[in-house]
C-alpha cells in the first residue's frame, strides 16, 4: 500500500463567483450620499494688468454675515433665518432712485437704488457650518425667485413657466442675481 503525500484540497473554483455575488449585493444595498451644492455662474477672471475692483455705494450693499455660532447678521443685527427672505426682497425692490417702473418698494433711504444696482454681500466665518451657508443661499435664491415671479405675473402677464427665452432674459435683467462672497470695503 502506497501512502500518498497529497493533502486534501478545497475546490476554490466557485470562490470568485461568491466574491462577485457579495460585491454585487453590497453595491445594490449600500446607499450613496448625495452631495449638496449650489448652481452658480462665477464671474469671469480679471485680465492681468486691469483693475477690476468696482466701487459700490453703501446704499446698494446689503451685508449678510454668518458668524461662528451660525447666527445670521444683517447690517450688524442678528436676525432669524425666516426673516432673511423678506428683508432681502425689501432691499432689492426698494426703488430708492425712482428709476424702476416695475418696483413696488417704499423708497427707503437705506435700501438699494434699483434691482440692477443691488448687491448682496455674504460673508461666512470659517467655523460656520456648511448647512447654515446653504440655508442662507436658499433664502436668497427664494427672494429673487419670488421677485422674478412677481415681475412675470405683473409686467409680462404670464406665469414663469410660459416664458420665451427672450422674456426669460428680460426677467433676469430686471432682477439680476448679484451676490458677492468677497470681502467688501
Amino acid at each position: 500500500m502506497r501512502l500518498s503525500k497529497q493533502h486534501p484540497e478545497v475546490n476554490a473554483g466557485s470562490m470568485a463567483d461568491i466574491a462577485f455575488l457579495l460585491l454585487i449585493f453590497f453595491l445594490v444595498t449600500a446607499t450613496i450620499s448625495s452631495d449638496e451644492g449650489i448652481n452658480r455662474k462665477l464671474p469671469a477672471e480679471c485680465p492681468p494688468g486691469t483693475d477690476c475692483e468696482t466701487m459700490i455705494p453703501e446704499r446698494n450693499l446689503f451685508r449678510i454675515s454668518i458668524n461662528n455660532k451660525d447666527e445670521i447678521m444683517v447690517e450688524n443685527e442678528i436676525i432669524d433665518l425666516d426673516e432673511l427672505k423678506a428683508l432681502t426682497k425689501l432691499f432689492i425692490n426698494n426703488n430708492g432712485d425712482g428709476s424702476c417702473a416695475y418696483c413696488t418698494g417704499v423708497k427707503n433711504p437705506e435700501g438699494s437704488d434699483n434691482p440692477s444696482k443691488a448687491v448682496i454681500s455674504l460673508l461666512t466665518h470659517p467655523q460656520a457650518t456648511y448647512n447654515r451657508f446653504i440655508q442662507v443661499q436658499d433664502r436668497l435664491t427664494a427672494a429673487y425667485y419670488e421677485l422674478r415671479n412677481d415681475y412675470c405675473l405683473n409686467v409680462l402677464n404670464k406665469p414663469a413657466t410660459e416664458l420665451t427665452s427672450e422674456e426669460l432674459k428680460q426677467v433676469k435683467e430686471a432682477y439680476p442675481f448679484i451676490i458677492s462672497e468677497a470681502e467688501t470695503k
